[in-house]
């Protein structure tokens, strides 16, 4: 009896081992074969998972050289430049997916941004630290500072993060943009659970969130 099993060479195994829990979801998300815009793509990470796993075809931007050029290492195509001028040269419904990692509170313009998103991709997957977790809401309270934590993990003065929201404040600005969110996931300490409606002890207790997004219209 051939008792060999089928399993997949390392290369294959990109999307197991992501540190982040947000990145692995990204990745569980997108479906083999899709076109795939990554925006703000650091070192290429993320788009090396999955053309390894699952075959998309895809394409970066990323500000920082440092992460173009790991990502050039890598065989990835990412161009250096900031998204938020580069997006609007992309024609429409050009990508299945258009991700957002970690992305959107370091944008100047953050409706902007996910209007681009939504009119390049058909879908967008975003992920973000959400302010109204517990700890951060308890830090604040009990010493007055801005928190570090695992996903606001800089002080408040070297932060890229420039527009720092909550669930429910991401929600209220979907609703008022006509945005769907088809699906949302709440990490805290690198678990993830899935969640269909807003509460607030989903605000409270998720320490990072993942939303699925397309347009309404």
């Amino acid at each position: 009896m051939n008792m060999s099993l089928n399993i997949p060479p390392p290369e294959k195994l990109e999307i197991s081992v992501l540190e982040r829990a947000d990145l692995r979801q990204i990745a569980d998300i997108i479906e083999c074969g899709s076109r795939v815009l990554d925006v703000g793509s650091g070192d290429g990470i993320l788009l090396s998972a999955l053309k390894n796993d699952k075959n998309i075809d895809g394409r970066g931007i990323e500000i920082n050289a440092k992460g173009v050029e790991a990502s050039l290492a890598k065989g990835l195509a990412v161009v250096h430049g900031d998204a938020e001028q580069e997006l609007p040269e992309y024609p429409d419904k050009s990508f299945d997916y258009v991700i957002l990692s970690r992305t959107l509170p370091a944008t100047r313009n953050p409706v902007q941004m996910l209007k681009q998103m939504l009119r390049i991709g058909k879908k967008g997957i975003l992920s973000m630290p959400n302010f109204g977790y517990w700890r951060v809401r308890s830090h604040l309270l009990c010493y007055g500072t801005m928190p570090v934590t695992k996903s606001l993990d800089k002080n408040w003065y070297d932060t890229d993060n420039i527009h720092l929201c909550t669930l429910k404040d991401f929600i209220t600005l979907a609703n008022k943009m006509d945005i769907k969110i088809e699906t949302s996931y709440s990490i805290t300490n690198n678990i993830l659970l899935p969640f269909h409606t807003y509460s607030f002890l989903n605000n409270l207790l998720s320490e990072e969130i993942v939303f699925v997004i397309s347009d309404k219209k």
